[in-house]
């Protein structure tokens, strides 16, 4: 049975609201059940004047044993992604909505588990001090996770992909897929002509950033 917690990441914000005191209080972090099975927090990264944050689901096997996100096949091929859209990576924040890895066991492998509502909604008050350190102009959600976790709702993202949608408050809210959904495409091509969907998304975000 998983244990119930009635604490959230609120419990443990420090007082001063910079990314270092974020950073730090965030490695202490017990809001939700995760923090028990997880390696260690994997806070966000990135220019404290980013007018672009990028907001994945959760860590993965290798940002929990490197304390660093989107440093996987996921993260290599956001990289590559960003690089063709002409989005220089040192000048993005990338974080996620749930700062540590929810897995399972099988064999000598650690498998990916989707967080639990109740999780992501635990860990939603260190994105929103995020938002109020940053103040980007754009957040760009990778999946439905991401996407429910900013805009509190089940999001659908066939139906949102490529859209611009308001933030209530905060920057303006961008759906797209998350980078290791192109990698479960079983037919080579279909990956292919994902990873160019994807690509084409982050270029509508660059010039909406440049129109900004």
């Amino acid at each position: 049975m998983v244990r119930q917690t009635e604490t959230s990441a609120a419990d443990f914000l420090p007082k001063r609201h910079t990314l270092k005191d974020l950073r730090t209080a965030a490695q202490w972090c017990e809001g939700c059940d995760l923090y028990e099975k997880a390696t260690q927090t994997v806070f966000g990264e990135g220019p404290r004047d980013a007018s672009l944050i990028i907001l994945g689901e959760q860590p993965g096997d290798m940002e929990d044993r490197q304390g660093h996100p989107f440093v996987g096949p996921a993260g290599r091929l956001l990289d590559r992604a960003l690089a063709e859209a002409k989005i220089p990576r040192e000048e993005v924040y990338i974080t996620n909505a749930v700062k540590h890895f929810r897995w399972i066991q099988r064999g000598k492998r650690r498998l990916h588990q989707k967080p639990a509502v109740r999780q992501i909604t635990a860990c939603k008050p260190w994105l929103e001090a995020e938002l109020e350190v940053i103040q980007p102009k754009v957040l760009v959600c990778l999946g439905a996770s991401a996407a429910q976790s900013v805009l509190g709702r089940v999001v659908s993202i066939g139906r949102e992909r490529g859209k611009f949608l308001a933030g209530k408050p905060g920057p303006v809210v961008f759906v797209t897929v998350h980078p290791s959904s192109i990698f479960r495409r079983r037919e080579e091509a279909d990956r292919k002509e994902e990873y160019r969907h994807f690509v084409a998304d982050l270029r509508k975000v660059r010039h909406k950033l440049a129109a900004s």
